[in-house]
């Protein structure tokens, strides 16, 4: 069986897009009809996104520690006791790619770190638009940990100790200890997955803080827009380009024809 963690913190804008997408990556042929039981973890959820993940058939378990480390640790423990393979994690601000699962698996590696592409920047300047652009590499063979594109094999992750309770980095932490235990790690670009670049971060520190620091600093001295150097990049994003245009990734079915297959999942609605 694979697993599939999504944390998430009041993601009722978002979250059915991306339940939808990774609804139709577990149908992929590819997969040769392997269930795929997937898990939202709700940490301190005040708004609709429990009945969203219901209405999909999604099962949903509940914290309240406003941690995403202990989020995806509590997910993969669930599906580890379920009889889980192989964990597949991502972001409820992310969409993947009908072909997202069936690319991690094919890679034959104990762990695989996949790249991201932005498809909307209209919350930042047009100078971190192209920073980000010079500055981030969207090719086999790149060095970012991103928890919306990251999956690992179960023995792996257990070998490895699995999340730390981590606020922010903890999937920087996970590939940090996969490679000390040995872990054969793929840093891919086939897995695709489609993330939000807004700046309003459900973890501090993480991806939207980046780029609003970012336009903070370079608003503050703009000699610096043409000088990789000038900025500490992101923790997770430290070189070359970013591919900004969904060409790449699979057309995303709609959430009806999603909801219509979704008996189809091995899943229980908690």
């Amino acid at each position: 069986m694979i697993g599939v963690v999504i944390p998430v913190h009041n993601e009722e804008a978002l979250l059915a897009h991306c339940l939808a997408s990774i609804i139709a990556a577990s149908h992929a042929e590819a997969l040769a009809d392997e269930p795929v039981q997937i898990v939202v973890v709700l940490d301190a959820c005040t708004d609709r996104s429990a009945a969203i993940a219901r209405s999909f058939g999604i099962e949903t378990l509940a914290l309240r520690a406003r941690n995403v480390g202990m989020a995806r640790a509590a997910g993969a423990r669930h599906l580890l006791d379920n009889g889980a393979r192989w964990l597949a994690f991502t972001d409820a601000d992310s969409r993947v790619s009908a072909g997202w699962l069936a690319a991690q698996l094919a890679l034959g590696a104990d762990a695989v770190c996949g790249s991201i592409c932005v498809d909307d920047w209209s919350g930042h300047p047009q100078h971190v638009r192209d920073y980000f652009r010079q500055t981030y590499v969207d090719a086999d063979g790149h060095q970012h940990v991103h928890g919306a594109n990251l999956g690992v094999a179960a023995t792996a992750y257990e070998r490895a100790g699995g999340f730390a309770p981590l606020a922010c980095s903890e999937d920087v932490a996970l590939v940090e200890r996969l490679v000390e235990t040995g872990a054969r790690v793929a840093w891919s670009a086939a897995p695709r997955v489609v993330t939000s670049a807004r700046g309003a971060s459900r973890a501090r520190g993480g991806f939207g803080d980046t780029l609003s620091g970012w336009a903070a600093r370079l608003d503050r001295a703009p000699e610096a827009r043409q000088t990789r150097e000038s900025l500490q990049p992101f923790e997770a994003v430290e070189t070359a380009r970013v591919i900004e245009t969904m060409d790449t990734v699979d057309t995303i079915d709609t959430l009806s024809a999603a909801q219509e297959r979704e008996g189809r999942l091995r899943t229980e609605p908690s």
